[in-house]
């Protein structure tokens, strides 16, 4: 039942359908320890798609054991400017992302994410 919701929200992401993010995502949502709420956990996800335009959510590795989801995201993409710090301006790179969420009352409610920054480095150091 996990692996469907969690495959539901990430086509819910990929499609950008804002509207239903509530569904998945509970009011008071955190992310990685910060008091989000679902207003601020939408408001991230908007931006993340402003300035990486062509963005992709595909899932590399799933595990469930309720009430907890574990994945491992794979990105492939263009970010505009500069991400997490880094001048990338539109060169495509692959990274991952580890995260790990809980789920209560049936939606998202906390959210542990690491991206593999060091990946992202290496490939702007090498052009």
């Amino acid at each position: 039942m996990l692996r469907e919701f969690y495959h539901a929200y990430i086509d819910c992401l990929n499609r950008q359908a804002w509207d239903e993010l509530g569904r998945f995502v509970a009011d008071d949502a955190r992310h990685n320890g910060r008091p989000f709420g679902l207003a601020g956990y939408c408001s991230m996800l908007i931006k993340d798609f402003e300035v990486i335009p062509d963005l992709r959510f595909v899932i590399d590795r799933l595990a469930c054991e309720p009430p907890l989801i574990a994945a491992r995201l794979m990105f492939n993409c263009s970010p505009k400017g500069s991400f997490l710090g880094l001048k990338v301006d539109g060169r495509r790179i692959s990274f991952t992302e580890n995260v790990f969420y809980e789920i209560k009352d049936g939606r998202i409610a906390d959210v542990f994410s690491v991206i593999d920054k060091a990946a992202i480095e290496a490939q702007v150091a090498s052009e």
